[in-house]
């Protein structure tokens, strides 16, 4: 049986990417929810069996049956909920962003290291097949000295029209923290995560506000109140020297596909690609993974389903975070220093 019990906080949503983990793991259980949805409650309890069900989040913090809380709220609850559920002593997975600014993931690292439980971002592109694969490679020091770095996430048109998305009230901004997290995080992840410096960049809403303008992801008008960029640029400057150019879009005039994400990592031995995992090498050649790794490549389970298995797995055994919240932190610190940049029309430095 399970030894460690999860109570999820918000039901809707991505949660429900989390629960086939939950379901999956050797180590933990959901055996509660909250959200302040009553018909939404009822109706995920019904779906997973699940009677402790409550409006109140606090209910699951002051729980002592509940080990670890999983946060699938707005961006702008995160640390409030977060911090809280530390407080209460319990370990704490949550969705990505960590939290919207530096400063809120500031706080929530010193709630985590009061209490002395672990805290978790849900990054769940790391958890990929692939990009566990490139990680390991990298990290025997086949591209050598990484000095530079691409990644972009790029839509043509998809952005979910909702207030959780499109008010800077509930996400804290646009497709920085919603998609620009995630090729960021894994990008400097696998550039082995240098200590950002200097950001110059740009975040702007050029065509959310045209006549017409529309969403596919939920069809409709783009309401009104939309309110945060529609795309942002960066370059970024680290101590090491290092550099790193982002694009984040969730309305550009690019690729009819309707996504794109790559991430290219440079070193002065090789550089490599994702998510093809190409490898090119300083005799400009290119190569992919051998036979052997190249199985390793392939998702042992969806990702976003994996990082809460491999959660459990560090809590039961006493290790590490996966996904460690100062390395969040660093992410943020760049998103945030694009917006600083746009407002006061300069490179802004970055304190850490």
């Amino acid at each position: 049986m399970s030894s460690l019990k999860v109570g999820l906080v918000g039901v809707g949503g991505i949660s429900r990417t989390h629960m086939p983990g939950w379901t999956a793991s050797e180590e933990a259980e959901v055996v509660a929810g909250s959200d302040i949805s009553p018909e939404a409650l009822e109706e995920w309890g019904a779906l997973h069996n699940i009677k402790k069900l409550t409006t109140n989040a606090d209910e699951l913090f002051s729980d002592p049956d509940i080990d670890i809380i999983d946060l699938c709220v707005p961006n702008m609850y995160h640390a409030p909920l977060a911090i809280a559920a530390l407080e209460a002593g319990k370990h704490v997975i949550c969705e990505k962003p960590l939290a919207p600014t530096p400063q809120d993931i500031q706080r929530m690292i010193a709630a985590r290291d009061k209490s002395g439980k672990q805290l978790m971002t849900a990054q769940h592109f790391r958890f990929a097949g692939v990009s566990q694969a490139m990680k390991a490679e990298i990290d025997t020091g086949t591209l050598g000295d990484v000095y530079h770095a691409r990644g972009w996430m790029l839509r043509r048109n998809g952005l979910i029209p909702t207030a959780t998305f499109i008010e800077k009230k509930h996400s804290g901004g646009g497709p920085c923290i919603d998609i620009g997290v995630h090729i960021l995080d894994l990008t400097l992840w696998m550039m082995g995560n240098p200590r950002p410096v200097t950001v110059s960049g740009v975040a702007d809403a050029r065509l959310a506000h045209l006549p017409g303008a529309f969403a596919t992801w939920r069809e409709g008008a783009i309401p009104s109140s939309f309110d945060v960029e529609d795309y942002a640029a960066a370059f970024v400057r680290f101590e090491n020297g290092a550099t790193l150019v982002l694009e984040v879009s969730w309305l550009l005039h690019h690729d009819i596909s309707g996504e794109d994400m790559q991430a290219w990592i440079y070193g002065d031995q090789g550089g490599c690609h994702w998510p093809s995992a190409q490898f090119l090498d300083t005799n400009y050649t290119t190569r992919q993974f051998n036979n052997r790794t190249l199985q390793l490549t392939q998702d042992k389970m969806e990702p976003h389903a994996l990082e809460c298995v491999e959660f459990a797995k560090a809590i039961a055994a006493g290790a590490p975070s996966p996904v460690p919240a100062e390395q969040s932190l660093q992410v943020l610190a760049i998103l945030d220093g694009i917006y600083r940049s746009q407002a006061e029309g300069r490179e802004v430095t970055i304190e850490l």
